[in-house]
């Protein structure tokens, strides 16, 4: 399976970690080696099993809905790994480290291996064995959010359990806290508790501030109709709802609610229904309708409607970098989010779109990161990396044996 056009090689990475976490709040120099030193030698940042880098360790966790194989690309190498075969397989997510396979019967975890930890003023890059987990219970509807102390299972039926991310960090799922009643959307782990949304009968929903026991702690004063769509941001969690969205945010203990409204009545098939982003990032996109995306700007409060040619799929890596939107010519299109003029355009066409946008297959996705967007091409069995700072180009594709109709970034 070759890779075209030059990978970064791992070694200058692993070697300049020390580095890296010799900066980090005074500790002692790190080793980026998998060995475990002594207690009182422990290096600041040190996680047993896993070598630290200096930079991004990203992967691609790829899967074919039709044939059930699936893979691991990593970028840094350029090595693809084979994955166990997964059959029914529907839908692909991920929470930055692990994928989750989504099935008819339930959802296969795999731990792809590389991760990172934002310690506020400095961050942490790992990768480690890729490895399978084992498997969720819950099939279509389930949804899974997790942060760095615990990983929740939403069932469609609103019922939520939490696992202890320990558990899964040993490659196994452990005994899951089954919190108490059901939610009107997926309950997401935020600063040390977990925010939910609850409905009485037909009323808007409200959000819920839970300890991670499941006890409610707070309940900031908040609406939300029709609720879709969840984020994570540097600025508080993002909640979708009718009339815009919901922004919970956590100050010193203290949890608020704050209503981000589109400004304008919007029909329901134009709302944005779940949003696309670069992790950590406060720039949020979702389709707008047919033929426009929604850019969700939560540092500013401000919604921005970018009218494109048709949507097949779109994602940002925040202010001052373009919207980036495949459509259903083929082409990756770039758009100044300010201004919503059209600033770039790939030449030749990059994938054949025609049964991802009739439904009849899974959609493309664009996976965006701090220097480079991925674009998976399943009926050309590959994957693009896309310069998105530099005109769209296409700095290296990545050839493949599977269709890559289902794609997540990791390590990120």
């Amino acid at each position: 399976m070759p890779v075209r056009s030059r990978t970064r090689p791992l070694a200058p990475a692993l070697l300049s970690a020390a580095l890296l976490t010799a900066g980090c709040a005074g500790q002692q120099d790190a080793r980026s080696g998998p060995e475990k030193p002594s207690s009182s030698a422990t290096p600041h940042g040190y996680v047993e099993g896993a070598a630290e880098a200096a930079e991004q360790q990203s992967r691609l966790l790829l899967g074919d809905p039709g044939t059930g194989d699936t893979r691991v690309l990593d970028l840094i190498t350029g090595e693809i790994h084979d994955t166990a075969r997964r059959a029914g397989v529907t839908e692909l997510t991920t929470d930055g480290r692990f994928g989750y396979f989504h099935g008819a019967d339930g959802t296969h975890v795999l731990d792809s291996g590389a991760w990172m930890v934002d310690h506020g003023d400095h961050v942490h890059y790992y990768r480690a064995k890729i490895q399978e987990v084992g498997e969720l219970p819950g099939g279509p509807g389930t949804s899974i959010r997790s942060d760095a102390g615990a990983t929740v299972v939403t069932a469609a039926d609103g019922k939520a359990d939490v696992h202890s991310r320990a558990d899964l960090e040993k490659g196994t799922l452990g005994t899951p806290a089954r919190l108490p009643g059901t939610y009107a959307g997926p309950v997401v782990p935020y600063a040390e508790h977990l925010i939910a949304l609850t409905r009485d009968g037909d009323s808007p929903a409200k959000v819920a501030v839970l300890d991670r026991s499941g006890k409610r702690v707070a309940a900031p004063e908040s609406e939300c109709e029709d609720p879709q769509g969840d984020a994570v941001t540097r600025r508080g969690v993002v909640l979708g709802c009718a009339d815009g969205a919901l922004l919970v945010r956590e100050d010193d203990g203290t949890f608020t609610a704050e209503k981000i409204a589109y400004g304008e009545d919007v029909p329901k098939n134009e709302r944005a229904a779940r949003f696309r982003y670069r992790p950590d990032s406060s720039t949020l996109t979702a389709a707008a309708g047919g033929n426009a995306v929604w850019v969700l700007d939560v540092t500013k409060r401000a919604w921005t409607r970018v009218e494109t040619g048709p949507v097949v799929a779109a994602n940002t890596a925040g202010e001052g970098s373009p919207l980036l939107v495949l459509e259903t010519d083929g082409a990756l299109h770039g758009y100044d989010m300010s201004t919503g003029k059209e600033t770039a355009v790939t030449e030749p066409l990059l994938t054949d779109v025609p049964e991802a946008a009739t439904g009849e297959a899974p959609a493309p996705v664009i996976e965006v990161d701090r220097s480079r967007a991925y674009l998976n091409d399943p009926a050309g069995r590959r994957v693009y990396e896309i310069d998105y700072n530099d005109a769209l180009r296409v700095a290296r594709t990545f050839d493949l044996d599977v269709r890559p109709s289902l794609m997540v970034e990791t390590g990120r």
